[in-house]
């Protein structure tokens, strides 16, 4: 059995996050003259099993809240295999299902460019939108599921053509339609082309990104989708006025590209400002639907 003074120095080896000496030093005095005050009839063994378990756990303490060492914890946790903790949300069963066709469409103010043509990136686009969408219903106590597929570098891989975005999104979407039945609402997170001042509104001394609900005309859904297109974009105006632009039914000359809308009711695509528009502005209104899309999801349940 390793005496104290080589666990510590193991223990100090071990994680890049360390706390001074000085704090080294007097934590482990001060467990010395702890462990001298117990029943000395106790047996050394123990004595020193208590020393060492106070330490580490002081020591953990120090790396998460002086050292921001939480990373490094979740990391040494993730190593030896321990289950990750579920939140109440994450147990249920998934209601919401936000992906990105287009994941690279982003806002120019975000990536210092300038014209339409130049709004996408790699790192900073739609996704964060998304993402912020799926953590504000997550707050609300509704389970989401966010697809973050890069779809671009699939169709790269593939030498497909942009046209087949949707085809690629696509297999993603399907393959958790067939896993969770639970499944009511599905959202392709797009952003618009139009320029600031066609997809902005100020509401209370705050500039938010507009939203449009956008339909594809393809038969199969398109009367639950439009219904719950329709009820998200008046739910929007109740509260805020002017933020929703409405619903928009697009007729596609190809009969094959449906948005991907057919697989399930309550599917649609939103897009969320223009080109010139900002991830605050867009998660101001990110906040807005979170609210709207879970008086909706609690009407259905009743």
């Amino acid at each position: 059995m390793q005496n104290d003074k080589e666990l510590f120095d193991q223990i100090k080896q071990s994680f890049p996050y360390q706390p001074t000496n000085e704090f080294v030093s007097s934590t482990e005095n001060r467990l010395r003259k702890l462990a001298r005050k117990m029943d000395r009839n106790r047996k050394v063994k123990r004595v020193s099993l208590i020393s060492t378990g106070a330490l580490v756990f002081s020591m953990f303490m120090s790396w998460v809240f002086l050292f921001d060492g939480k990373q490094e914890v979740i990391s040494s946790l993730t190593n030896h295999n321990t289950p990750p903790v579920l939140s109440e949300t994450e147990e249920q069963e998934p209601l919401v299902y936000i992906y990105h066709t287009h994941n690279m469409e982003s806002y120019l103010p975000e990536i210092n460019k300038k014209g339409i043509d130049q709004a996408w990136d790699e790192v900073k686009n739609i996704t964060q939108v998304g993402e912020k969408l799926g953590s504000s219903l997550k707050e609300r106590g509704i389970h989401v599921i966010h697809d973050q597929t890069k779809v671009h570098e699939i169709i790269e891989d593939r030498g497909l053509r942009f046209e087949d975005s949707y085809k690629v999104s696509r297999e993603r979407l399907n393959q958790e339609l067939q896993r969770h039945s639970s499944i009511q609402m599905v959202f392709d997170i797009h952003r618009d082309s139009l320029r600031r001042n066609q997809t902005t509104v100020t509401i209370n001394g705050k500039e938010y990104a507009q939203v449009t609900f956008v339909l594809s005309n393809s038969p199969e859904n398109y009367e639950k989708n439009h219904k719950l297109a329709e009820a998200i974009h008046q739910g929007l105006l109740e509260s805020y006025p002017q933020l929703s632009k409405g619903v928009v039914t697009k007729s596609k000359s190809d009969k094959t590209i449906t948005y991907n809308q057919e697989l399930k009711a309550g599917s649609m695509i939103v897009e969320i400002g223009g080109v010139d528009n900002t991830f605050e502005e867009s998660f101001r209104t990110v906040e807005a639907l979170a609210d709207v899309i879970e008086k909706i999801l609690k009407k259905q349940s009743h």
